[in-house]
């Protein structure tokens, strides 16, 4: 995969973070490639997992 791509998504899934890590809905994504939306639901899904299991452990 080329460097350009790749940086693309990685920005799309942190960006998907730390909408995930903000409490912000998954319809907000910005992204309308598949390549692109699924890094950022990626990241979203991370985060809210995250956020859950912090509040689980508390």
């Amino acid at each position: 995969m080329k460097r350009q791509k790749r940086d693309r998504l990685e920005r799309a899934h942190a960006k998907g973070y730390q909408a995930g890590l903000s409490g912000r809905s998954k319809e907000t994504c910005p992204y309308g490639g598949a390549d692109a939306r699924g890094h950022w639901y990626g990241g979203w899904r991370e985060a809210v997992e995250e956020r859950v299991s912090g509040l689980d452990n508390h």
